[in-house]
């Protein structure tokens, strides 16, 4: 069981050999041989190309390449470190860490929630915009094994002198942090498979109906669709809220492995991912607003905040 954490060196110096020279086939492959009409050069020079990407969804021998690394291999890597990290702790210490071992269940608990929930990922920045170059791929086969388990990787070395109910407290906070992110995100759903005819919180659902236009590239012509825009519930609170459900797990796993002695260090990926989403709320919105145009002016009038109520 403690494989991973036995070999991760050199597991990770492999990762990211291959990766740099696979993003430079994919690129080449965008470039030549893409499989969707989304492909080609940015307009940049190589350099940008490579680290953006040529192609938005790649597939190799019919395996859709951004899902298998982003999601099988990267979340799965991510969600078995937990657990031979957790062993090791153990042989090494003789005894059960509660710091490792609810750090690790809370995160196999996120991203069991993930896997239930690919769908929505499928749906995200990640897979509809950003293209399969070392920005995504490499960062899901080095940096996402790498930074991901650094909380865990640490208590390894370093447990975390935690007791029983101080790292359960701690551990309650993440779990209803990851709760929440999945009420929230279904919440959504919901309305959207319902159209509308449904009720948020126990009452009729506010939203707004919008159209926009998309290129069908089957046809190469320019249609016009509907769209929901939900702005009850959660989404009434604020529009991208469960990304502070998600930062609230990711703190408290720093939290965890921070312990009476490590330092700040273990919060490096929640440091991280808190950076990571405010960008990407941003780019979201831009996004909206590029799809939507008023009818997404129309919607943050009425839902004022972007993540944290009354504060951002």
């Amino acid at each position: 069981l403690g494989v991973i954490f036995d070999h991760f060196a050199p597991v990770v110096g492999a990762l990211n050999f291959f990766g740099l020279v696979f993003c430079l086939f994919l690129y080449f492959k965008g470039m030549h041989f893409p499989s969707t009409a989304d492909s080609g050069t940015s307009g940049s020079g190589f350099i940008f190309d490579y680290y953006w990407g040529a192609e938005l969804y790649p597939r190799i021998c019919g395996v859709d390449v951004k899902k298998f690394v982003n999601c099988r291999f990267s979340m799965s890597f991510w969600m078995l470190a937990g657990v031979s990290f957790s062993y090791r702790s153990y042989t090494m210490h003789n005894k059960v860490d509660p710091g490792i071992v609810l750090c690790a269940l809370s995160q196999f608990i996120y991203l069991v929630k993930f896997f239930i929930w690919e769908i929505g990922y499928m749906r995200s920045i990640d897979i509809i915009v950003d293209r399969a170059g070392f920005y995504e791929t490499w960062g899901c086969l080095v940096w996402v094994p790498s930074v991901y388990t650094l909380h865990t990787r640490i208590l390894v070395h370093s447990p975390s002198n935690f007791s029983w109910p101080v790292a359960f407290f701690i551990f309650a906070v993440g779990l209803a942090g990851v709760g929440l992110n999945y009420w929230a995100d279904a919440q959504r759903m919901m309305f959207r498979e319902q159209n509308a005819k449904c009720k948020i919180w126990g009452k009729d659902p506010v939203y707004i109906k919008a159209e926009y236009k998309a290129l069908n590239r089957e046809t190469g012509k320019v249609e016009t669709h509907k769209s929901l825009l939900l702005a009850s519930g959660f989404w009434g609170i604020a529009r991208h809220f469960q990304y502070l459900w998600e930062l609230t797990a990711a703190w408290s796993w720093g939290i965890l492995a921070m312990g009476t002695q490590n330092g700040a260090l273990p919060c490096f990926y929640a440091f991280f991912l808190t950076i990571l989403l405010i960008d990407r709320a941003k780019r979201d919105e831009k996004k909206c607003l590029l799809k939507y145009g008023d009818y997404y002016k129309e919607y943050m009038k009425i839902v004022r905040y972007k993540i944290i109520p009354f504060i951002y």
